[in-house]
């Protein structure tokens, strides 16, 4: 039978959305970031903005007893220099052990080889969630050889069976990035159409987005909300806050800031009414 789109009701995942950023407000989740030297100082301000505690620790053996205290993390791939290259290792290792939710964004992956050596080793320690654009996901499934760098050469409903495989192999969340986001756990399939243009056109757009994930599900631990669930209300509340950031904004320059603002100010309330969220039924 062909896929079919269902809307989400409120208590599926925006009235969780909604407890998630409340919850998260009230108690910051200490959110370790290792994540590349292009976007570390957006990726922590945009974690501040939203209410989170953001630590950028990629250090050898500093890496690995973070990750044990972390609420959540981030592995994200895009600088894989030698140093963090191995934080990354202990650090998923620590995470592993220690029940510490964690996002692997294994960014520009197909025909660079070390970063696409690294994603594969580091997925196989099942991470908690999986966040990239289609190529990317394409990619780290084995299905292409990735997009052209950072931007992707495909849509999220062209990774779609790629997005589920790796779900179920590695037990994941997977996160496909685009005009309207897919997010699955490889049972549920949800779409997400919340965002705006002006995304791409920011340095860590993408990147900080999967720490905001790693947030919520830090956030999530303390909460009978799956992991799914978690993923796509950290889309939402991103992806409407880009939306009402670009509504003032001129270009590149003004979003960049306005997105902060509008992380900053964006309520529970908010998320019911603007929050475009449809489920696949096959």
């Amino acid at each position: 039978m062909s896929d079919r789109l269902r809307p989400h009701s409120e208590s599926t995942v925006t009235g969780p959305a909604a407890e998630l950023l409340s919850a998260l407000r009230q108690a910051p989740p200490l959110t370790h970031c290792i994540t590349n030297t292009v976007v570390t100082g957006f990726t922590a301000n945009v974690l501040l903005a939203l209410g989170a505690a953001p630590a950028m620790v990629d250090i050898v053996d500093e890496a690995g007893p973070f990750a044990r205290v972390a609420s959540g993390m981030l592995v994200n791939l895009g600088t894989p220099t030698p140093e963090q290259r191995e934080a990354s290792r202990e650090a998923v290792a620590a995470a592993s052990a220690s029940g510490t939710p964690w996002v692997l964004d294994p960014v520009a992956i197909g025909a660079l080889p070390v970063r696409t050596a690294l994603a594969r080793e580091l997925a196989a320690s099942r991470p908690t969630a999986i966040r990239g654009n289609a190529s990317e996901i394409l990619a780290l499934a084995g299905l292409s050889e990735g997009g052209r760098g950072v931007d992707a050469v495909d849509t999220p409903d062209a990774a779609a069976d790629a997005a589920a495989f790796l779900a179920e192999r590695f037990g994941s969340v997977v996160a496909v990035s685009g005009a309207v986001d897919l997010l699955t756990d490889g049972r549920r399939t949800l779409r997400i159409a919340n965002g705006h243009e002006l995304l791409t056109r920011v340095t860590g757009g993408g990147c900080a987005l999967g720490a905001v994930m790693a947030a919520f599900l830090g956030t999530a631990r303390s909460l009978p909300i799956d992991a799914l669930t978690a993923v796509a209300s950290a889309s939402v509340v991103y992806t409407i806050a880009a939306e009402r950031a670009a509504e003032g904004s001129a270009g590149p320059g003004n979003f960049a800031v306005a997105l902060l603002d509008a992380l900053a100010a964006v309520q529970p309330g908010d998320i019911a009414a603007a929050a475009r969220i449809e489920e696949v039924v096959r």
